[in-house]
């Protein structure tokens, strides 16, 4: 029996650990969607609303200053964070169809 359970758990480690990767994806791309909406508005000052702005920078800008570096500037826009959220959907689709 010990030896037909370990494929079986090693299909389900391996299957749960895509399913971290591809959550993990999403997330990110929804806290990339979450600091640039945060960004772009400017409403009063609140100690909390101060702490999530500072959160979402320290967890978004390191990841976005990669591209950053590499896109040109267009104008006033940033592509990074949509280029940035494409690698991510790239990257969750790759993970999904090599499982």
């Amino acid at each position: 029996m010990g030896d037909l359970a370990t494929p079986i758990l090693l299909a389900s480690g391996a299957s749960f650990a895509v399913q971290i990767v591809v959550t993990f994806c999403y997330v990110y791309i929804l806290l990339i969607l979450l600091y640039v909406i945060s960004s772009m508005l400017q409403l009063p000052y609140s100690i909390w609303l101060s702490r999530i702005q500072r959160f979402l920078y320290d967890v978004c800008e390191p990841y976005l200053r990669i591209f950053r570096r590499i896109l040109p500037p267009v104008g006033p826009l940033d592509l990074s964070p949509f280029v940035a959220s494409l690698v991510l959907v790239v990257i969750a689709s790759l993970v999904q169809r090599l499982a």
